[in-house]
Order: structure tokens, then C-alpha cells, then sequence
């Protein structure tokens, strides 16, 4: 490896500050290579370590730490041990003593600013749970999440999981469909919303899209309003609440109830190639541990930094943010606005501004602010910057290093990130205490024994092959919500006791590893994972549409952007009208961000003989590219088709 390929080396002082040198010099443990090892083969020795390096509170300690007696796919973690996620986010902060220090500070698209202190965290948080107690939300029952990025989410998801419920996000640009399709699966008692919030100076309408969610959700018995904009907006008495008026009466105390490590908190949908989004099934004791394990140790994250990541609340990432800072007592930084408005500085501005120290980018964003210059970085003092974060989606070399060289002056690394709302976190990950290629990752996260297989299911290396995980690893799925069958047939129906998880990976010659896009056909938009079948069942609904197929293709600045074909009903004609009514009609049920780049006409589909539609082929024919294997194909005519779709 000539030092040519190296754009990271640590230096000693970055070495010694970081909190996994700590972690390993307690443990004996003298390389990454040897930490990796040892967390594999003995995984409840890690897990127990990391628990207790990181001083997680347990109500009532647990008895065992890995029980896989149910198999591999279904594992045990911290049998017998009672917690609550909220507690060590919270309360166990402020009683270290550290109640003053800024937990949240919240900046609006307008500039106001807002910061909350963890002692005035606690009070929001513990109003909040007795709100939703007195709506009659228990243990185990579903609160939906449509809100903007805001301290209220923060709070909310605190809230929910502090008295046993589950919280399930949900993007904020969602159309009705996307959002009742997720509300109806988990039987959500209650939808938390806001009247609105601000987008490029314009208003994103909230409240609407929640009456429509919630009149096709039977479920929802209350919507609690968040009061962001303070605009007229419909209103449902004995059903609609509003935020502010709600938490005004409850007591600012509600003890933390103690749950099994085991149990769900989180529904987060994932969209898979066919069929209806997945409910992925988080637990409390999990989800808290692999995100606080990840940010402590790769993102290297303490209670002195400050912790800001672009992403929306209805992406695993946004969890990630708000439950990796707040378990290690960080200060997160919540923007509500958008990279570029109303200036192209902004992103820059923020983290300047709020000094912040950890920074999470998308090589989208990255994309979109490389054309207005380097000046705009520079002109902001970014010196507290010491980790870039960044996940998603791949990197490509030209946004990376203009990052590493304009933003961060070639003194701040990134820190490659990749898994997924399945995992928790990441599955693969960068180091700062480790020499990095561009774009690469150093290897698998501890405690995760990952591997790139080939075709026959053995491990190649210098070849591009399936991403898999061989062990249970906390954080893992407890299953899709109501569908087990449908879990193991995503995940483990390819080979015995080996996790698939849908992306192309390979490892070079000096051991980095490289992620190379997804497996399947699922549309990653900005790096939001779509799938197919939920842009299809849209076009379809159009009374002119008979089929329809959805596509990825690259796109200079999303990174990847939706394609459509469809199949007119007969008698019904092409037109310019028609291609716009079909693409609004994506907009407006699925959200802006997945309005097609293009809607193509096509007299068919290329499909199996079991009627599935050809999505690869589909997308190589568009492209110009070889369309491999056609076997399986029933319509050779279909290929001419989509090639003359216009």
C-alpha cells in the first residue's frame, strides 16, 4: 500500500483522546485487528464490557448476556436485566451532576435559535409521558412520529420509550398514503404531528397530510399537535390536542418504568423491492447499545462534543443522532433548514455557529454545495470540527476529497458509515484512530462478524460479492412487526445462519473495504431507501395506468432518481398532460422528494413467467447497459419496449 492511497493517518494526540484507545488499553487489547477478533469470539465478554465502560444504568442487572437457544436469528440480549432507554438518555445525567449543560440546541430554517439544558430535558420529556398516559397510550402500544426535525422529536421519542410504548417515525415529507400505510400497520394509537414547519420559505402543510393519514387509520385516536407555525389549520375536537396546552397541566415528574432489555421501542419502515414497507422491530436494551457502542467508539463522541447530523426524523439516521448524543451526554445540534437556503453557507454557518464537533454529511449534499465554490466553507470558522460522519449511501471520489481538503483542511476524518435501520447502526465502519483510503471503510464494526461472500456462499476478497453477518450482534431486528416469516425469508433464506444484507461489497488488497450500491432494486433517493413496489402501487392507482415499474438511475446530485414506466390502459393516449398528472401524483402521495425525474410510456413490461416484473432489466435497457441473464424472461418484446419507451 503506497502512502499515495492514504488521505487519514491519526496522530498521536487523536490516538490518545479517543475513547476506543481508552476502551482497549483497560481491556489489554493492542490492535483494532485483535479487538475485532476477541469481540467476535467472545461477544458476551464485549457486550458486557461495553455496557460497563460506557456506565449504561440497569434497574435490575441482567444474568445472562447472549442467550441463542431460539437460533441465530432470533436472539436473547441481557436476559433478566431491567432498563429504560429515556433513563440513561436522561435522568442519568442529571444525576452525574451535569442537569446545566446544554442537551439540545435547535435552530429554526429562520435562524431563531432554542437550547434546552438536560434538567429542562427531563421536565419535557417526563410532561410529555404523562400526556400521552392520560390519551391512553400504555406498555407496548404504537405512537406514530410525523414531525419536523425539532427538540419535539427528541422529547417524543424520550417520552414514548419511557413509559414502555413504541415510537414509529415517519418521514417528514410523506405524503397521506405513505404515512397512513405505516400508522395502519402498527395499529398507532396516537399520531404526534405539527401544524407545520418552514421549507425554503415555504410552508410544509403538516397538520393536513396527518387529518388524511389519520382518517384511513382507524388506530389513531388522537393527533397531538405541535404548535410550530401558530397558522389556521382544521381542527377535530375530543381528538385533535394541542402540544403546549396539553403539557401545561402535568406534573414535571414520571419515573422511568423498567423494562426487559428485549423490548420493542421503535417501528421504523424499510422499503424492500416488493411488497408493502417492513416494520423493522427495535428493541430498548439494542437500539441503545449498538447506537451509544457506535457513536462512543467510530464517531468517538463524549459529553463535551456537539453533535449535528443532516438527516430528517423518519430515517433510521435521525435516531441515530438523537440516541447516540444523548446516551453518551453530548450536546446534539437539531437544524430544522436546508444545506444551501438561503444561502450556500448555511450548513457551514450552523455547525460555525454552534460550534459544532461531530458532523454528519451525505455524499448528496456534499454533490449539491461542491458547484457554489469553496469560499463559502471558508468563510466560517470550522476549527472545532474533528469527525466528519457520513452514511447512507456511496461516496464517489471528487465530493469526498473536496470535503476532506475545503472543509475540513485535510485535518478532520471521515468516517464512513454503513448498515442500516435493521442493524441499529452501522455493520462497517472508518476509525479516526485508524489510516484511511478515500471512500473506503477500515472493516466491520466490533462485536460484528461481517464478511463479503460470493456466489457459493465462501469469502472472496478483491471481487465484489454480498455483504453478510454470520453472528447475532445487539441492536440486530427482533423481526418485522407482525410478519417473522417475512424476516427470515428477507434476511436468512439464502444460506444457513448467515444474514444477507443487500449490498454489493468488496475488500481490496490492503483490507479496506468498499461498498459498492444494493443488491436488490430498492431506490435509494438522497439517500432514503424507497422501494419499488411503493412508487408502482401510486402509478397504478392513475385510472390510465394498467402497470407500472420503478427505477433507480444516477443522478449528478440525489446520488439516484426515480424513473418510471407505464403501461397505459387501451384506448387511452400519451400526452404531456398525462406524463404531468402521473408525476404529481407520485409528489403529492409519496412526498416531494420522490416526484420521478422522468415518466416514460412504454406497450409493456419485460417480466418473468411468473408475472414478476424485470426491475434490473428494465434499468440496464434504460441505460444502455447489458442486461445479463434473460432466462427467466417470458416477453423478449418487453426489452423493445422499455428501449422505445418515450
Amino acid at each position: 500500500m503506497s502512502d499515495s492511497d492514504i488521505i487519514w493517518r491519526p496522530s498521536p494526540e487523536v490516538i490518545e483522546r479517543a475513547r476506543l484507545t481508552k476502551f482497549m488499553r483497560a481491556h489489554g487489547i493492542a490492535s483494532l485487528d485483535a479487538l475485532q477478533r476477541r469481540s467476535v469470539d467472545d461477544p458476551e465478554w464485549y457486550w458486557d464490557a461495553v455496557s460497563k465502560h460506557l456506565g449504561f444504568r440497569w434497574m435490575k442487572p441482567y444474568t445472562r448476556v447472549l442467550d441463542t437457544s431460539r437460533g441465530i436469528a432470533w436472539p436473547r440480549w441481557f436476559e433478566g436485566g431491567l432498563m429504560n432507554l429515556s433513563d440513561n438518555c436522561v435522568d442519568r445525567h442529571v444525576d452525574a451532576g451535569r442537569g446545566e449543560q446544554a442537551a439540545i440546541i435547535w435552530e429554526a430554517e429562520d435562524g431563531a435559535v432554542r437550547t434546552w439544558t438536560y434538567r429542562e430535558l427531563s421536565r419535557d420529556v417526563n410532561r410529555l409521558a404523562n400526556v400521552l398516559t392520560r390519551l391512553g397510550v400504555g406498555a407496548g402500544d404504537s405512537v406514530g412520529l410525523f414531525l419536523p426535525m425539532s427538540a419535539e422529536a427528541a422529547i417524543a421519542i424520550m417520552a414514548i420509550c419511557r413509559i414502555g410504548a413504541i415510537y414509529s417515525p415517519s418521514f417528514s415529507g410523506y405524503g397521506a398514503q405513505a404515512v397512513a400505510a405505516r400508522l395502519q400497520d402498527c395499529d398507532a394509537k396516537v399520531l404526534i404531528t405539527a401544524d407545520g414547519f418552514p421549507r425554503r420559505g415555504q410552508t410544509v402543510k403538516m397538520k393536513e397530510v396527518a387529518d388524511e393519514a389519520a382518517a384511513l387509520s382507524p388506530s389513531v385516536k388522537h393527533l397531538l399537535v405541535l404548535k410550530r407555525l401558530g397558522r389556521e389549520i382544521p381542527w377535530t375536537p375530543g381528538r385533535d390536542v394541542w402540544w403546549h396546552e396539553a403539557v401545561e397541566r402535568e406534573s414535571d415528574e414520571c419515573p422511568a418504568l423498567p423494562v426487559d432489555a428485549d423490548r420493542p421501542c421503535c417501528i421504523t419502515y424499510t422499503s424492500g423491492t416488493t411488497g408493502k414497507p417492513k416494520g423493522v422491530v427495535l428493541t430498548q436494551g439494542g437500539l441503545q447499545m449498538k447506537i451509544g457502542h457506535d457513536a462512543a467508539y467510530f464517531f468517538d463522541l463524549g459529553a463535551d462534543d456537539r453533535f449535528f447530523w443532516l438527516t430528517d426524523m423518519g430515517w433510521v439516521m435521525g435516531t441515530i443522532l438523537i440516541l447516540g448524543g444523548l446516551t453518551n451526554g453530548a450536546t446534539l445540534v437539531l437544524f430544522e433548514g436546508t444545506p444551501d437556503y438561503p444561502k450556500p453557507d448555511r450548513l457551514w454557518a450552523v455547525a460555525a455557529r454552534h460550534q459544532v464537533t461531530v458532523m454528519g454529511l451525505s455524499p448528496t449534499a456534499v454533490r449539491a454545495l461542491m458547484p457554489h465554490g469553496t469560499e463559502w466553507p471558508r468563510r466560517h470558522d470550522l476549527s472545532r470540527l474533528r469527525i466528519f460522519g457520513s452514511t447512507g449511501e456511496p461516496w464517489n471520489p471528487e465530493p469526498y476529497r473536496w470535503v476532506f481538503e475545503h472543509v475540513g483542511s485535510g485535518k478532520v476524518p471521515i468516517i464512513n458509515y454503513s448498515g442500516g435501520t435493521e442493524i441499529s447502526g452501522g455493520i462497517i465502519t472508518s476509525f479516526p484512530i485508524a489510516p484511511i483510503k478515500p471512500c473506503s471503510f477500515n472493516g466491520p464494526c466490533p462485536g460484528i462478524a461481517a464478511d463479503v461472500f460470493g456466489e457459493d456462499g465462501r469469502p472472496v476478497r478483491g471481487q465484489v460479492g454480498e455483504l453478510v453477518i454470520t453472528r447475532p450482534f445487539p441492536g440486530m431486528t427482533a423481526g418485522f412487526w407482525k410478519e417473522p416469516d417475512r424476516y427470515i425469508e428477507t434476511y436468512w433464506s439464502r444460506w444457513k445462519d448467515v444474514w444477507v444484507h443487500g449490498d454489493w461489497a468488496y475488500i481490496d488488497e490492503d483490507g479496506f473495504w468498499f461498498v459498492t450500491g444494493r443488491s436488490d432494486d430498492t431506490l435509494k433517493i438522497a439517500g432514503k431507501r424507497v422501494g419499488p413496489a411503493e412508487v408502482e402501487s401510486v402509478l397504478v392507482s392513475h385510472p390510465s395506468v394498467a402497470e407500472a415499474a420503478a427505477i433507480g438511475v444516477p443522478h449528478e446530485i440525489k446520488g439516484e432518481a426515480v424513473v418510471c414506466f407505464a403501461v397505459l390502459r387501451p384506448g387511452i393516449a400519451s400526452s404531456e398532460t398525462l406524463r404531468a398528472e402521473i408525476s404529481d401524483l407520485v409528489a403529492r402521495q409519496m412526498g416531494k422528494a420522490l416526484k420521478p425525474e422522468r415518466v416514460l410510456f412504454a406497450a409493456e413490461l419485460p417480466k418473468t413467467r411468473s408475472a414478476k416484473i424485470m426491475r434490473r432489466v428494465i434499468r440496464a435497457t434504460h441505460l444502455g447497459k447489458d442486461p445479463g441473464d434473460l432466462s427467466s424472461l417470458d416477453n423478449p418484446g418487453g426489452i423493445k419496449a422499455i428501449a422505445e419507451a418515450s
